[in-house]
């Protein structure tokens, strides 16, 4: 049996009931493997059994009070993954589906995907399985500062510095922080994604879905290039002028049809949770906001107010024909048969907006079919790769503008892409970029791990 084989039958024994850590675990297993059985030095220091067990597992209780004065008890987590290259770094999700299983499988990726930025910070993740929908202001107030009363006493500048995800938003950060300055009597970084009167950075609300963008675009221009004249028509343009599908319409999915539309793009769909709207004209974002972002609605309010939009509370975005397909929405959104829906549409690429948002059988089906595929570790790591940035200001007391931040965004993710490129064609196929993604983020969390000793 193989390293990899027996490092991965141990730990589906210790987390048989976790489907989406395994799935996460599967993924980079199975990608690595070139790198692992090239040198004993990964076996010999048992770099896999450690960077799948999280450095700890933080559970608790999170009580708080409905308006109506009855007691409420949720439970709180925080994974620690791994630290070998900075600070744990990560969101908070609020959400009933959240679990044990699904933050780890959170703050697993987080690991790699924060290594790919470059920038000195380390994997990890967490969360509530409660649910801000429908929740009054007082109620949202008052879990958010419950929650961090507990979770502060694990967190520092750095220590682990903890950011927005589903859920968690401007609002409920600033109460988090708040809370947090009130208990720590410590004005510090130790939240991402504030608001820019109290240390946020411009340019954060809209780095994921701008460097999802971003990086689709090196895609398709770096495949311009190797194809040369037998490129399919218009790939060298990058975006401009192609159509494209989001799901999602939360922060994620709203930037990145904003940068989509700018460069030249035409967004068609965006969804939640109820179901999805199509507009053959372009989604039209400030109608989108407004209900969002504003009035905290469902996204069918876009079809009442734009007389062009389709309302669909069955079947989902992929249906619709497109050149460019852009999941922004959850894990596991889009399956084997959207896969192949896209494909016999003739998509181009797909980049994953949302934490693994694809299947592994839809990911399979879609290199067979020479799509490309830029995965989430890479694709929706601009929002952790500007709450480092927003870091950095914080300890130099600075305020960038939003162009020096966004120019950043835009150097983080064409390095990405380059780092993601050259680990596919040394170890896999030139546009594996699943396998690109994870080689190159284990290779430098791994050489740190041996460095550091254990």
């Amino acid at each position: 049996m193989s390293y990899i084989q027996d490092v991965r039958q141990s730990i589906v024994a210790r987390n048989a009931d976790q489907p989406e850590f395994l799935q996460a675990v599967d993924e980079v297993l199975s990608t690595i493997k070139p790198v692992v059985e090239s040198d004993s030095v990964y076996k010999n220091n048992a770099i896999l059994e450690r960077i799948t067990e999280p450095d700890r597992q933080i559970m608790f209780r999170v009580p708080w009070t409905d308006d109506n004065g009855n007691m409420r008890v949720n439970r709180g987590y925080r994974i620690q993954f791994n630290n070998a290259i900075g600070p744990y770094k990560g969101g908070l999700r609020l959400h009933p589906s959240v679990n044990l299983s699904i933050i780890k499988f959170l703050g697993f990726e987080q690991i790699f995907k924060n290594s790919l930025t470059g920038l000195p910070i380390g994997g990890g993740k967490g969360g509530s399985d409660f649910d801000p929908k429908g929740k009054s202001e007082r109620e949202i107030r008052e879990f958010c500062q419950s929650f961090m009363t507990e979770l502060a006493r694990h967190i520092g500048a750095d220590t682990d510095v903890p950011a927005g995800d589903i859920g968690v938003g401007g609002r409920e950060i600033g109460y988090m922080y708040g809370q947090y300055k009130r208990i720590k009597n410590i004005y510090e970084g130790v939240l991402t994604g504030k608001g820019l009167t109290y240390g946020g950075s411009l340019a954060r609300t809209e780095a994921t879905g701008y460097g999802l963008v971003y990086i689709v675009k090196n895609m398709l221009e770096a495949a311009s290039a190797v194809n040369g004249n037998s490129v399919t028509i218009g790939l060298s343009n990058g975006i401009k002028g192609k159509t494209v599908t989001i799901s999602g319409s939360g922060n994620v999915a709203i930037y990145a049809a904003q940068k989509v539309t700018e460069l030249g793009g035409k967004v068609v769909t965006m969804s939640d949770s109820n179901g999805w709207v199509y507009d053959p004209n372009g989604i039209n974002l400030d109608v989108v906001k407004q209900i969002k972002e504003i009035k905290r609605g469902r996204i069918k309010e876009y079809a009442d107010i734009v007389k062009s939009a389709e309302y669909h509370d069955n079947g989902k975005v992929w249906q619709v024909k497109c050149d460019v397909a852009l999941p922004c929405a959850t894990q596991n959104e889009l399956d084997v048969n959207d896969a192949k829906t896209l494909i016999k549409n003739k998509v181009l690429a797909v980049g994953e907006g949302a934490n693994m948002p694809s299947t592994t059988e839809a990911i399979n089906a879609f290199q067979a079919a020479n799509v490309l595929f830029m995965p989430a570790k890479a694709a929706n790591a601009g929002g952790v790769a500007v709450s480092a940035l927003e870091m950095s200001q914080n300890s130099q007391r600075l305020a960038w503008t939003f162009d020096e931040v966004d120019n950043k965004l835009k150097g983080i993710m064409s390095g990405i892409f380059d780092k993601v490129s050259e680990a596919a064609k040394l170890y896999a196929t030139p546009t594996d970029y699943v396998a690109g993604a994870n080689i190159a983020g284990f290779l430098k969390v791994a050489q740190a791990m041996i460095a550091q000793g254990v």
